[in-house]
């Protein structure tokens, strides 16, 4: 009697979810809750619109792979600034403590939590972060000791955490492949007969599920901090390489030896800290904060000035009073000129009528898009977008990815917000920074 009352109360309930609304009427799913984006934190507003892309300049190298072409963007958010050391190493320091706090979880329960607050088994457990780390407590001395450089590297018998350790797995949805008609599920035959993808290191694997279409991969997370030495040669630029990623002085100026990988694993693990904090509220999950398209930062860079050679508007780089309106490299190398020497503090320049600062100048910014010197003539004028996944034996011309804006020691060319150039995926430069973009939900 028991099971049959619970079985009409089962029947009762699919029956109220799914007979419709009032007088059989189609009236939609009832009981949505409504959802209004809130301002992402630093981020500002880009409408969507139309504008002319491609250059607004002589093409002086004549490379003729920016040609003007009318195309329309999506509404968008975008960070203000570049991200800065400081944003960077909040990542830095998750990957580190999350490594750690795996290793005691290993040997101590209190590390993971393996049950819900219902007690529901949670298979793999997580890490339980409201316990803290005792540096004092010689078990968890001993557990964390293999994450510390050896005696023999240390130096002067400093205790620093070994970086070459701080590696992050993430993951994503190649949307691109699932999307081919080949890998679509065939409901005829309940099955991904003919499905047939590329995986991260490049080999054809057959799409048994949608697990087949999850990609991994892992980075080093810490920036390259010698590429203020190898960048230069002959050149003294050492005192960079040993304090400008860790040292306050430098935490409100733009991460830099950060590669294109690394770039878009921060986009990931920030997406992942914001619908963690959103499902803890009870609220739906946002859009993915990631790499700006080609076409977003050129548009964002603009500032609605559709024929401006500069984010500020008009063809000059000084304002009315003979002001440098950017850090870059004026006139025949005087680098101290526009007020900097290296990168500046994010935001030192004004910023350009979306409120968007240093989009020419500081550091260049890596993009989302590959780089293909005929990219403008095949992609389409709605959102254009051009990606390709690298592979590790795919050749160098593979692996360009666009960068934009100029930096601290380019000249005033690559500052134009027309003018595209690029660099490989794998590398890391002391002067190419990044910002993130999301989405906006619905339209603006």
């Amino acid at each position: 009697m028991k099971k049959l009352l619970i079985f009409s109360f089962v029947i009762a309930l699919l029956n109220s979810c799914g007979s419709g609304g009032p007088n059989g009427e189609l009236v939609g799913v009832e009981g949505r809750r409504s959802f209004a984006e809130p301002n992402p934190y630093g981020m500002v507003l880009v409408p969507m619109g139309s504008f002319n892309m491609g250059g607004n300049d002589q093409d002086v190298s004549w490379a003729i792979n920016a040609p003007t072409r009318t195309i329309s963007v999506d509404a968008f958010w975008i960070d203000q600034t570049e991200i800065s050391n400081n944003q960077y190493r909040q990542f830095v320091y998750y990957v580190r403590d999350s490594i750690a706090r795996r290793k005691l979880a290993e040997q101590n329960d209190e590390f993971a939590i393996s049950e819900d607050q219902f007690g529901n088994p949670i298979d793999p457990p997580t890490l339980n972060w409201e316990i803290p780390i005792d540096p004092t407590d010689e078990g968890q001395a001993e557990i964390l000791k293999e994450m510390y450089y050896t005696k023999e590297e240390s130096f002067y018998n400093r205790k620093e955490v070994d970086t070459r350790k701080l590696d992050y797995e993430y993951f994503w949805v190649d949307l691109k492949q699932a999307a081919a008609r080949r890998n679509r599920y065939n409901f005829e035959t309940q099955s991904y007969d003919q499905g047939e993808i590329i995986n991260n290191m490049g080999v054809p694997v057959k799409v048994t599920d949608r697990s087949s279409f999850i990609i991994r991969d892992k980075v080093n997370v810490y920036p390259d901090t010698l590429c203020w030495i190898s960048d230069f040669t002959y050149s003294f630029n050492e005192p960079y390489a040993t304090t400008y990623f860790w040292h306050p002085s430098y935490d409100n100026y733009p991460v830099v030896g950060v590669s294109w990988k690394q770039a878009t694993a921060f986009c990931i693990w920030r997406t992942q800290m914001l619908n963690k904090y959103m499902a803890s509220e009870g609220q739906p999950g946002s859009h993915d904060y990631r790499l700006p398209t080609e076409a977003e930062w050129e548009y964002a860079a603009r500032g609605g000035l559709d024929h401006s050679m500069y984010p500020w508007g008009g063809p000059y780089t000084r304002n009315a009073e003979g002001c440098f309106l950017a850090n870059f490299k004026p006139l025949r190398g005087n680098l101290v000129d526009d007020g900097g020497f290296i990168t500046l503090p994010v935001g030192s320049f004004d910023p350009n009528d979306y409120g968007i600062y240093d989009m020419a100048g500081n550091v260049a910014e890596w993009t989302a898009n590959a780089f293909d010197e005929s990219a403008y003539a095949f992609t389409h004028d709605m959102n254009p977008d051009y990606k390709y996944n690298a592979k590790p034996n795919d050749p160098p011309a593979l692996k360009r990815k666009v960068i934009r804006g100029g930096s601290w020691k380019d000249i005033g060319y690559f500052l134009q917000v027309g003018t595209r150039t690029f660099e490989y995926q794998d590398t890391t430069k002391s002067y190419i920074g990044f910002r993130c973009v999301k989405t906006y939900l619905g339209s603006k």
